[in-house]
């Protein structure tokens, strides 16, 4: 079993800047693909980014691409989201996943296997 806690959400202004980090348990996170999505009330969960189990490879969603940066560090367990140039669009609770290695899409919500409880993160116009 794997445990995924994010932080470093909060308010901040349009423009600016906000990092998330994603902690996880587990001797195997090194293997696992990491992904970043987000909700707002009333919608769906959207997928916003994702890394592969080396760090080589990174996805993002049209909507951040530019702006927001994916990374991890395999050492500490712990994934990053730098979002820069921050929109009000981009309010939202923003939640971590772990995905076991195995074939899928990594902006499909069903490559991962393990979710956090999720951070807000509001930006004010």
């Amino acid at each position: 079993q794997v445990q995924v806690v994010e932080s470093g959400g909060g308010l901040v202004q349009a423009g600016g800047s906000l990092r998330l980090s994603c902690a996880a348990s587990g001797r195997t996170f090194s293997s696992y693909a990491m992904g970043w999505f987000r909700q707002t009330p009333g919608k769906e969960r959207e997928f916003v980014a994702a890394i592969n189990w080396s760090g080589e490879n990174t996805y993002y969603a049209d909507s951040v691409k530019g702006r927001f940066t994916i990374s991890r560090d395999n050492a500490k367990n712990t994934v990053y989201l730098q979002m820069n140039s921050l929109k009000p669009e981009d309010t939202a609770v923003y939640y971590c996943a772990a995905g076991r290695p195995k074939v899928g899409s990594f902006y499909a919500m069903g490559r991962y296997d393990y979710w956090g409880q999720g951070t807000q993160v509001t930006v004010a116009s």
